[in-house]
This record gives structure tokens, sequence and C-alpha cells, in this order.
């Protein structure tokens, strides 16, 4: 076997040991970055359950919750990124800490993570008006706008003053005479009227055989009785 053949059949088993190494080296992702140590809010160490996250790019890569005043966050680099040498900014209970960290593969490093209460907006201070300006001239009028819609009828007004009386009507037709009232009881018995004056004597009478004198009598009681019945009858009248 001539010398180039043996070095050919070396560079052919160097590249076949070789090539695997880097395919294999190439599919394996970076080891994560670990980052961890103390944290706190406000001054105080941060209570447990509060959020810890890792924000590279403007994106949360890891999160976790602090535990006993401390933390432990790993932040892995996903298929196809490239974090290495990239800031790793961290916010605790969604404010920014002061403390930074850099991702290296396999790397990490021991941060007490300080954050504070972010402050209140600032309100911009009212700028008070300016003096107002001169009126301007009036502009031309404009054309008259549609019409709008009749509105709502109003309240009744309250009652005018009452007018002088009028001119008497004329009289109207005399009404039909209305039925006959009944008849009222009977009234009481007048007192006896005073006897009225004697009337004339009347011719005497034939002369009887004895009897004159009773027929005179009689005569007499006959005038007293008509009298009588007279007086009886006027004052019924008057009553």
């Amino acid at each position: 076997m001539t010398k180039f053949s043996i070095l050919t059949s070396l560079a052919v088993i160097v590249l076949l040991l070789v090539i695997p190494a880097v395919v294999l080296a190439q599919a394996q992702p970076p080891r994560p970055a670990v980052f961890g140590g103390t944290v706190s809010f406000d001054g105080e160490p941060a209570a447990d359950g509060t959020s810890v996250s890792a924000v590279i790019d403007g994106e949360v890569v890891a999160s976790t919750e602090a535990s006993g005043g401390a933390y432990a966050l790993r932040v892995a680099q996903p298929p196809g990124g490239a974090f290495a040498g990239k800031t790793v900014v961290f916010n605790v209970g969604g404010s920014e800490a002061v403390e930074q960290g850099t991702w290296e593969a396999d790397g990490g490093a021991e941060l007490n993570l300080t954050a504070t209460t972010p402050p209140p907006p600032a309100t911009a201070t009212p700028v008070p008006p300016g003096p107002a300006g001169a009126e301007g001239p009036a502009g031309p009028q404009g054309s008259k706008g549609a019409d709008g819609k009749d509105g709502a009828a109003g309240a009744p007004g309250s009652a005018g003053p009452q007018g002088k009386q009028g001119d008497p009507g004329a009289s109207g037709s005399a009404g039909a005479d209305g039925a006959a009232g009944a008849d009222g009881s009977a009234g009481a018995k007048g007192d006896t009227g005073a006897a009225g004056p004697a009337g004339p004597a009347g011719p005497a009478g034939a002369a009887g055989s004895g009897g004159g004198g009773l027929g005179l009598i009689a005569l007499i009681i006959a005038i007293v009785a008509a009298i009588g019945a007279g007086g009886a009858f006027v004052m019924g009248r008057r009553s």
C-alpha cells in the first residue's frame, strides 16, 4: 500500500469519527441557565406566592413563585432560539427588579432580587385658561334646518276672570197645568152663628077650627130653624 493510500484512508476514518460527533453536538440543545437567591419587595422579604419571572427581548421565558423570601428560576432556550449573551430582566410581583442577569448555556448566577411598588403615574398640572380673545366677526347665516317635531302639549292655563253677566233671556212658554191635588181633610166644625133678624110676618092664615094657635107656633119654629141653618152655612164658608 502506497503512502498516499494510507493518508487517504486515515482522512476518511477521521471524517467518519468527527461527523457523528458534530451532528450529535448540534442535535443536543444548550443546557439552561439557572438563577436564584433572595427576593424582596418594598424592603421586605417577598410574600410566599409572589410571582418572579424572567424576560428576554420583552418576552416572559420562565416564571416561578417566591417561597420563604427566596426564588430559583431555570431559564431554558427554546428550539431555534438564540439567548446566548442576552440580558435577562426579572419581574417581581409585576414590578421590574433592579438586578439583571446574562444568559449563557449551562450558566446563571446568584442574584438577590429587589423590587419596589412603582410610583403612581404623574398627573398633568392643570394650566389655567388664558384671557378670552376678542370676539370675532359674525359668520354668514346658515341655511334653514329641517323643521323639528311638534312639542308636547302644554299644561292647561289657569281660568280667566269671569265676564259680565249677560242680558236675561226671553221668557219661556207656560208649562202645562199640573195634576189636581188630593182633597184636603174636612175642617173643624165652626161655632154656631148669631141669630139673624126676624123675617117679615107671613100673611095670616085662614081661620081654622080651633087650630089657629098651633099653626102660628109651627110657623115660628120653622123660621128659627131656617135662620139657624143659614148661620151655620155662613160660618162653614168662612172657615
